[in-house]
């Protein structure tokens, strides 16, 4: 009688440890589904970000040469000038070794112009790996560096600085931001601007009043992270917010809002270096 009670529990028994494998398997298949999932979301994510940094250097590359276009045309025209000069034999040799010597600059404006289209990649390559290379890939695509005729733009996604609807600086905040602050100090003649940025969703707390209000909040805790935290000599910062109204993406979509929510780092030269350098183009063009 023993022996025939046993056997169904015997046999129960088998049967339930059969399920148990399966249902392990099973949910090891489900975890690999998972994160071939993931891996596909964060490669498309990169693939999209890698497109508008492809856009960004053909603007740059486009920008340089309109300018090679306008200064081989003033070359042309200087060219001219000098051929009827020549011919009709009105003008004094002082004018003429003039005209020569405007052709000369002009040329080698031109060369110089060539050789910046020629380096700006390679510029900008070399900025973004001394502020990326010990980044994880997950970070990287919420960096964004473009250097733009001597003036250096970072973006940084929020979600790389701020706490989750707030502008309190995050913990892991300060491995970007000490890199940021080797750039600025490296760049130790110019001035910062730390420009906060939005999507168009509302904020929805009682002691910040819009959108407005958030970005200039991020803006100058990015400021005051890099001056108490970094060194950075407060002089030189200027912490500004634009709220939902400077959007790089369409704000209809997730990925759009993500890459509008951010804080650009605008390493510029002050304005008597400006007008330095516009005066050197000018002489340089006659």
């Amino acid at each position: 009688m023993k022996i025939k009670i046993l056997m169904p529990l015997i046999v129960l028994t088998a049967l339930i440890a059969q399920g148990c494998v399966t249902t392990k398997k099973y949910t090891a298949l489900q975890d690999s589904y998972n994160r071939s999932i993931d891996t596909n979301r964060n490669l498309k994510q990169s693939w999209q970000a890698t497109q508008q940094q492809l856009a960004d250097a053909k603007n740059r590359v486009q920008s340089l040469e309109d300018e090679i276009a306008a200064a081989k045309s003033n070359a042309a025209g200087l060219q001219d000038a000098l051929n009827k000069c020549l011919a009709s034999n009105n003008q004094g040799n002082v004018n003429i070794a003039k005209l020569a010597d405007q052709i000369s600059a002009s040329d080698k404006y031109i060369e110089h112009l060539v050789e910046l289209k020629n380096k700006s990649d390679s510029l900008n390559q070399v900025l973004t790996s001394n502020l990326t290379r010990s980044l994880t890939p997950d970070e990287m695509r919420d960096v964004n560096i473009k250097v733009l005729k001597g003036v250096v733009y970072i973006s940084l996604a929020d979600n790389m600085l701020y706490q989750s609807a707030s502008y309190q600086i995050s913990n892991k905040a300060d491995t970007i931001l000490s890199k940021v602050a080797k750039i600025i100090k490296d760049y130790s003649s110019y001035d910062v601007l730390v420009e906060g940025n939005t999507d168009n969703v509302p904020i929805s707390q009682m002691n910040i009043r819009n959108n407005w209000d958030l970005s200039c909040l991020r803006a100058s805790s990015v400021v005051q992270a890099l001056q108490n935290e970094f060194g950075v000599d407060p002089k030189r910062l200027t912490a500004g917010g634009r709220g939902e109204y400077n959007p790089v993406a369409d704000n209809m979509t997730d990925f759009g809002r993500s890459q509008n929510r951010r804080t650009q780092i605008i390493i510029t030269p002050k304005l008597d270096q400006f007008m330095s350098l516009i005066g050197k183009n000018q002489s340089s063009g006659g």
